[in-house]
């Protein structure tokens, strides 16, 4: 991926490369020596992107783009070969969610949220798939999450999607073995110290927290890299991810009666905020960045906060509501990026 020679750099377009996982994906890739397409919705978020990238030595290409609407997707990646002369590589991992018992959550804000994450993603592989085909060789890796493999409730929105995502990924896998050149990779990380969690959309009158243990978006990163380098079927990423798949799948009635006060106590913050359908529906520019506060074991760390002027916190209590259930918040899954 590296040298001086451009022709040999390799080309890759990010989705969600504005913020997250997305982001520290980018800044990976361009210490790595790849030049760079990068697609979020909010342009003044990916022109930021694009200079940390750029400082590492990376030509980017700002790509504008809502991966819920396939021109747009196709637009990204047309301009990736105008400008490059051609795309090696797609990284996906823009995604939406709101937190709330499934009939509390709006339903445009549910349905916008299975576009973005959902449609989003198969967009953006038909796109991809389209351009490998036609030279006959790239590699695509999506950005799943744990809750692609379990439930967990309050989040009906990214369940539904990811469950979406990881069985669309799983059938492109199987049909690529007749397309030898092109490869698909799935990585799957459980909780991520990434903004998504507060930019999400709430009606829970709380937002949610990644539960633990929590690894920083380096670290999903670095697996996205080595599926490019070396494809993988699939690559999880979070200590915990293996006990709890085997607890969803293993035991049904035990997972089914712990999962709610488990998501209460470590994926629900217990700070009062005004039910929004956060970024779901519109981006949120300011919120955007690599990481949030949270440390290893879903704790904040020392540090300033992601606060938007919309959505500041009021004063802290820790009584109120969490829809119907009482307080305190969600997951033992692996929440979303």
């Amino acid at each position: 991926m590296t040298g001086p020679d451009s022709s040999a750099r390799r080309v890759v377009l990010v989705t969600g490369g504005s913020s997250g996982i997305g982001l520290a994906t980018a800044l990976r890739l361009a210490r790595d020596g790849a030049d760079l397409v990068l697609t979020a919705r909010s342009v003044d978020a990916l022109e930021a992107a694009a200079r940390q990238c750029e400082a590492h030595g990376a030509r980017v290409l700002v790509a504008p783009a809502d991966v819920g609407d396939a021109d747009a997707v196709d637009g990204a990646a047309e301009a990736a070969l105008e400008r490059f002369g051609r795309l090696d590589a797609v990284v996906h991992s823009a995604a939406a969610l709101a937190y709330g018992r499934f009939e509390d959550v709006p339903r445009e804000v549910f349905d916008a949220a299975l576009t973005t994450t959902l449609l989003g993603t198969s967009n953006v592989c038909r796109t991809a798939l389209r351009h490998f085909h036609a030279t006959g060789r790239g590699r695509l890796v999506v950005v799943g999450s744990l809750l692609g493999s379990i439930s967990t409730p309050y989040m009906s929105s990214y369940v539904t999607a990811k469950w979406g995502v990881h069985g669309l990924v799983r059938t492109l896998q199987i049909e690529a073995r007749q397309t030898p050149g092109i490869e698909i990779s799935l990585v799957a990380p459980g909780g991520v110290d990434t903004p998504v969690y507060r930019q999400a959309g709430t009606y829970l009158q709380r937002h949610g927290r990644p539960p633990p243990p929590v690894d920083p978006p380096e670290k999903v990163a670095d697996a996205v890299v080595r599926c490019l380098e070396r494809p993988s079927r699939e690559r999880s990423v979070g200590l915990a991810n293996g006990i709890v798949v085997a607890g969803f799948r293993l035991l049904p009635g035990v997972f089914d009666r712990l999962v709610t006060p488990l998501m209460r106590l470590g994926g629900i913050e217990r700070v009062p905020v005004p039910d929004s359908p956060g970024n779901v529906l519109e981006p949120n520019g300011p919120g955007e960045a690599v990481h949030d506060r949270w440390n290893r074991w879903g704790g904040t760390r020392a540090v300033s906060p992601v606060v938007t002027p919309e959505r500041a916190h009021p004063e802290r209590s820790d009584d109120g509501p969490v829809g119907r259930d009482g307080p305190d918040g969600p997951p033992v899954d692996g929440g979303p990026r």
